[in-house]
């Protein structure tokens, strides 16, 4: 029995996108066709990193292909391509950069700072091209939890290139002062010190950059949502209530200036206890996905109130590069994932496709 494409795309309809839960022929993913007698060939291009899962999608994809009568050899090729998408009005993108991930909380504590790092570590994991930019003006906490020391180098006296580590690239007011100087500037002094690190820094061809937002609401927080070329927002909280208050506060600033919100990241969630195994919510119960539930959103997860975590972070090798095969690193990576998910299925930005109109008094 001759194989046709049609018998083909309907076999692998059966196979789903583990993330979206949706088939890869509808979300024409399906890429290159190609039959030979038995012989059939095709790849599948995923909208977000997952290096992690290429292996067993492709398996199962050759499983569903080999259920169609005569076909005798499979040939999938899984690979992933992350475009730019779309951000808030009138805001134009960055170079170099497809898409930026704000990190905020509505207050400090919470343990943004250590989501963000670990979800940038995550998605570089998963095979993307990640970099992180410090936006904790008075508090930068980036070059300890990466451990990168030293100042930025400048060929032309004019940009910066990023630093490097753990495979990302990384850029914070922590390489540029000593670290017990304190800065003491007000709000305009902070905003514009944080919009040139933002753009005079040469990243280079990042998929995700991920922005790791000072804690509050205030002035800082909303001219950066303003100025800052958004993609998509992930509020991090605890499930104690006066953290759920305040990450209220961010949804609603981020709201206000047409970010959407990707999701919400509840830190903190439960404590096991490492001698008995017993658990006990410290922080309080579901909360972050109450909240969820309450404004529509996405819940990305849940991570557990960890002393590894911690110490990790502060030794400048995070969870998911210290123990990449424990149970919290696969939770950051699931966030991470379904994060980069979220972007993919943001409106796509088609600014670079638009041509360029010049006038002229001569025309």
């Amino acid at each position: 029995m001759a194989v046709t494409e049609q018998a083909l795309l309907a076999a692998l309809a059966s196979v789903r996108d583990p993330h979206s839960g949706k088939d890869f022929v509808s979300l024409r993913a399906v890429r290159g066709v190609r039959i030979d007698g038995g012989s059939v060939a095709f790849g599948v291009e995923l909208g977000y990193p997952a290096r992690s899962l290429e292996a067993a999608l492709a398996r199962e994809l050759e499983a569903a292909a080999r259920t169609v009568p005569g076909v005798e050899s499979v040939s999938v090729q899984v690979t992933t391509q992350v475009t730019a998408h779309a951000v808030q009005r009138g805001v134009q993108l960055l170079p170099q950069v497809k898409n930026i991930i704000a990190v905020a909380s509505g207050k400090g504590g919470v343990g943004k700072s250590t989501t963000a790092a670990n979800l940038a570590l995550a998605l570089a994991a998963e095979g993307a091209r990640v970099g992180v930019l410090d936006a904790d003006i008075y508090g930068p906490s980036q070059p300890m939890m990466l451990g990168i020391e030293g100042r930025p180098e400048s060929t032309d006296g004019k940009t910066m290139e990023p630093m490097r580590n753990h495979g990302v690239q990384v850029m914070s007011i922590g390489f540029l002062v000593d670290p017990d100087q304190a800065m003491i500037w007000r709000g305009p002094m902070a905003t514009q010190a944080l919009e040139q690190l933002l753009r005079q820094t040469n990243w280079q061809d990042l998929d995700y950059l991920i922005v790791d937002m000072p804690p509050g609401t205030g002035d800082i927080q909303l001219t950066l949502s303003q100025r800052v070329p958004i993609t998509g927002a992930v509020i991090v909280t605890t499930p104690q209530d006066i953290a759920l208050l305040d990450a209220r506060k961010g949804i609603r600033m981020f709201e206000k200036v047409g970010v959407p919100i990707l999701g919400i990241v509840e830190n903190m969630a439960a404590h096991v206890c490492s001698q008995c195994g017993h658990v006990e919510h410290i922080f309080g119960e579901g909360g972050g996905r109450r909240m969820a539930a309450e404004y529509g959103m996405e819940y990305l997860g849940a991570l557990p109130l960890d002393l590894q975590i911690r110490l990790q972070a502060d030794s400048g090798t995070p969870t998911v590069v210290a123990d990449p095969g424990s149970e919290v690193a696969g939770i950051y990576r699931q966030v991470a994932r379904e994060v980069a998910v979220r972007v993919a299925q943001q409106a796509r930005d088609f600014s670079s496709k638009f041509p360029t109109i010049s006038v002229s008094k001569d025309t």
